[in-house]
């Protein structure tokens, strides 16, 4: 959500402004704007609606001029409509601001600038944000003095952008608490900012991250970072090296269908390096875990929200089937409010697409108040959830530029199997020949994705039959059962058809009720140790008229004879299944929503980083 990209240089802003905008169109919005230094004074355009809307406004009231801020904006505070849009300026106008995150004391501050006669002229949050810098200017104190006590009085977590008029040669910038990232690249003579890389990575791979509580003063030629309490501080340079070319769609559609199809090369590039087939062993250096730890370790628990939830049930089957190890998974959103029993012999493992999470890092920081050891599984590299864990897998999958998972989901997948294996053999409880087993069958896994994709036009027929339903029911056990949960969120993100995944042995404890030739359920039943239980399912949809969409191991002909639909995929070890079988549910959820003609890459009400509660 909210996407912010800064310039400051010789160059005109508008076009970099509206270029790195453009790029973060994934992140989901509904307002857009920019501001410009030009002649002494700020241009502001913005516009509710899509990026689109914006570019027409300037090339109708064109302006130009150096620096500049833009802004895509998720609605949590007023409507979403041009007056609420950022940038906001100033009473005076001297100063704009983009913002992302909650001002939480927002109420309190807008009543004391308001008594003080402050006119606001949105119903935002943000706009406390540039009336207290003027506030503090007006008193005597210059930008960015004015902005750190404005920093210091705002409560919650945010990523900010500031610039004045009456000093035209800076930005001021700041990241408090788990609000959107703030990353500054470098350039010669000139200098970005962007809440994410993609806005800025045509101009720079060198870029900072700013970290919680920290501040940064950025001019042309010339980047300081800063404590809130004005600590100077020797920022460590990043060098990126996400290749622009990943984030345009190419041959196809739409990014989602892209991506989808991108998860063969995503899932070679997995196991690349960390796989040893010869040895029969897993290497992952990076999450720095020795014997000792492992070996220490007596529980772990995975946090995640939405499809990165769905990822860590499964991880929790394999880390307790493999290492047999106790492991729990917690929505992230509820784990530092359920006073979880947590200490040093505990692991937190979080999994977050973007590594910026609100929710997830804030499970995060818990874990380590509490003493236990933090890893983190993200695709974001450099983000917060990289940065402030001990250990972290990097998805190999390159930039997700859909807003709806579907590399993401499967990289971690084989994350955690590759965990799995490892924790048990650093724990000395897997066997040689078994251990050898389970590396030798990960050798499989981009064979058989590349497999079910080949499968799309068969899956395209399954979808124009079932575009025109209300309502869909995912069933699944074991080990697919979280795959059940994935397929409904991909559907009902999408496509906006209402879905719902259950585990199957609780569809006769109540949603059977649902069951008639209205209502369509997909049962996701390949041939691993739950099948019969699957066939048993299926048959009590059938016996009450409802229409069966199975995903099957190819050459099933029981499910074959019950189904009304088939989705196949390749025979395939049990614990690997999920990779299969979720792959042709992202492509019916990605036909059925385009046989709709809704817009896939970017859903309605979503955002591809949530980084607010």
């Amino acid at each position: 959500m909210c996407g912010i990209v800064g310039y400051i240089g010789p160059r005109d802003a508008t076009p970099v402004l509206l270029n790195g905008l453009k790029r973060l169109e994934y992140r989901g919005y509904d307002s857009a704007g920019v501001a410009v230094l030009t002649d002494g004074h700020i241009e502001v355009r913005r516009t509710a609606g899509k990026l689109s809307r914006l570019v027409e406004l300037v090339d109708q009231t064109p302006l130009s001029g150096s620096p500049g801020i833009g802004h895509t904006r998720w609605a949590t505070h007023g409507v979403p409509t041009a007056r609420n849009a950022h940038p906001h300026l100033s009473a005076n106008a001297r100063v704009v601001v983009v913002h992302n995150g909650i001002v939480e004391n927002f109420l309190e501050l807008r009543d004391e600038l308001t008594a003080e006669g402050v006119i606001f002229q949105s119903d935002t949050d943000t706009e406390t944000i540039v009336q207290l810098v003027e506030k503090h200017q007006a008193a005597g104190l210059d930008l960015v003095e004015a902005a750190r006590q404005t920093f210091q009085t705002i409560q919650g977590a945010h990523g900010i952008v500031l610039m004045s008029a009456d000093e035209p040669d800076k930005i001021v910038c700041a990241r408090i608490g788990n609000a959107g990232g703030v990353v500054i690249g470098l350039g010669q003579g000139e200098n970005f900012i962007a809440s994410d890389i993609p806005a800025i990575m045509e101009h720079t791979q060198q870029v900072i991250f700013l970290e919680s509580h920290q501040m940064a003063i950025v001019t042309s030629s010339h980047v300081q970072i800063e404590t809130m309490a004005g600590k100077s501080i020797q920022p460590k340079i990043h060098t990126i090296s996400f290749d622009a070319a990943a984030a345009e769609k190419g041959e196809y559609q739409h990014f989602m269908q892209k991506e989808i199809h991108e998860q063969v090369r995503s899932l070679t590039d997995t196991l690349a390096g960390r796989v040893d087939f010869q040895a029969g062993r897993i290497r992952l250096p990076e999450l720095k875990l020795t014997t000792e730890l492992a070996q220490k370790i007596r529980k772990i628990y995975i946090t995640a929200c939405g499809t990165a939830a769905y990822a860590g049930m499964v991880g929790k089957i394999l880390i307790e089937k493999i290492v047999r190890l106790p492991c729990e998974l917690e929505i992230a959103s509820e784990f530092r409010y359920s006073d979880p029993i947590v200490d040093e012999n505990c692991v937190v493992l979080a999994i977050s697409q973007s590594g910026e999470t609100a929710d997830t890092l804030a499970a995060m920081e818990e874990g380590r108040r509490k003493g236990a050891a933090i890893w983190s599984i993200v695709n974001a590299i450099g983000s917060q959830a990289m940065r402030v864990a001990q250990g972290s897998l990097s998805m190999q999958t390159g930039p997700e530029i859909g807003v709806a998972s579907t590399k993401a989901f499967t990289a971690p997948l084989v994350d955690l199997y590759m965990l799995a294996v490892l924790l048990a053999d650093l724990r000395g409880n897997l066997p040689d020949a078994d251990r050898r087993a389970l590396v030798s069958d990960l050798r499989l896994v981009p064979q058989l994705a590349s497999r079910v994709l080949n499968t799309e036009p068969e899956i395209k027929k399954v979808a124009r039959a079932l575009k025109n339903v209300r309502d869909c029911l995912f069933l699944g056990r074991g080990i697919n059962m979280p795959i059940a949960y994935e397929g409904a969120l991909k559907l009902k993100e999408i496509s906006y058809i209402h879905a719902e995944g259950y585990p199957a042995g609780e569809m006769k404890h109540g949603p059977i009720a649902l069951i008639d030739r209205h209502m369509p359920v997909v049962c996701i039943a390949p041939q691993d140790p739950w099948h019969e239980k699957m066939l048993s399912q299926i048959q009590q949809v059938k016996a009450r008229g409802g229409t069966v969409i199975a995903v099957a191991t190819e050459g099933d002909e029981l499910v074959a004879s019950l189904a009304d639909h088939v989705l196949w995929v390749p025979k395939c070890p049990w614990m690997l299944s999920p990779v299969v079988t979720v792959i042709p549910l992202q492509l019916m959820a990605y036909n059925i929503a385009t046989l709709r003609g809704l817009d896939v890459d970017q859903p309605r009400n979503l955002a591809k980083s949530v980084t607010v509660e």
